[in-house]
């Protein structure tokens, strides 16, 4: 009889010391609540021995990174903008203590802050700055956070902002603006390229003035190259200080130009016969007149023999 109730007790105190055993992964930590009082010291990955029948009552905490989704926020920027915002956070827990001694809940607690540090920050900012400084404003919210949710045990390893939702009226708004925005760099290029090119040509204008003939031999050969085209009928009026004079010498230059110049402006245009004169014998002494004229002006053209 007494051998019996030795084993009972054998057997009841082998299995109410199984049942204080706890396996806990290499991720999670055990906060040992000792009728009531919490250990110093938070109990880590492996097999652990916990007195039985409610003397210990353990709390794990999970130590991986946690995700925390802010929900979309309607805020109104500085400059009277409503905008939609959502935003993701980064957390883990580096005090486990802290996390179930200081705080209820310290997942939920860290949402709202987060969402409330989200609002207030972007509330005081113009929508051009929250659109081109996110990176600045992520930077800002976590430094937030992770200083308030220190005491927590919890630390923020990033805050980022995933969407920010505009109205209609102000993407419209800011298309026209974009719009009008590559229309004033077009204009500026061009505008560049028309100052470089006036640069060029008064450089040009300084040296052809520099060389008085040079304007002339240009203007006649943009009239040889003009009268190529045989479609278009050229009337060029030629300066009387280009035509060589009677005693005077004419420059070579000039001279092969001028009469690349008329033969090219005479051989777009075919000779027309001379219409039959009715009046040959009433008007014979005027028309021998003119012929002599003629020959006179022609003399005065034609460039002065060079003397051996």
């Amino acid at each position: 009889m007494g051998l019996e109730i030795l084993l009972a007790v054998v057997a009841a105190g082998v299995l109410a010391v199984l049942s204080g055993v706890r396996v806990y992964r290499e991720y999670e930590r055990a906060i040992v609540f000792r009728l009531g009082r919490a250990r110093p010291k938070a109990l880590g990955p492996g097999p652990k021995l916990l007195l039985p029948f409610g003397i210990d009552r353990a709390v794990v905490v999970d130590t991986r990174t946690k995700v925390i989704q802010i929900p979309p926020q309607e805020i109104i920027t500085r400059d009277n903008i409503s905008i939609g915002v959502d935003a993701v956070v980064y957390a883990d827990v580096g005090s486990p203590s802290d996390a179930v001694l200081r705080v209820e809940q310290y997942m939920p607690a860290t949402l709202q802050l987060a969402a409330t540090t989200l609002r207030s920050v972007l509330g005081r900012m113009e929508l051009d700055d929250i659109l081109a400084k996110r990176a600045e404003i992520n930077l800002e919210i976590r430094e937030i956070l992770d200083e308030r949710t220190e005491q927590w045990g919890v630390e923020i390893t990033a805050v980022e902002i995933k969407d920010i939702a505009l109205p209609q009226e102000m993407k419209r708004a800011m298309a026209r603006q974009a719009e009008a925005e590559r229309e004033r760099r077009a204009k500026i290029i061009v505008s560049e390229g028309e100052l470089q090119a006036a640069e060029k040509l008064a450089q040009a204008a300084q040296l052809i003035a520099s060389q008085p003939a040079a304007l002339q031999l240009r203007t006649l050969q943009t009239l040889v190259e003009v009268s190529a085209e045989r479609n278009n009928t050229i009337i060029f009026p030629i300066p009387i200080e280009l035509m060589p004079r009677s005693g005077e010498g004419a420059s070579p230059a000039v001279s092969n130009l001028v009469t690349s110049a008329a033969t090219a402006l005479a051989a777009r245009r075919p000779a027309q016969p001379l219409p039959e004169d009715k009046t040959a014998g009433r008007l014979g002494p005027a028309r021998d007149r003119d012929a002599e004229e003629l020959e006179r002006l022609k003399a005065e053209l034609d460039p002065v023999p060079r003397k051996k």
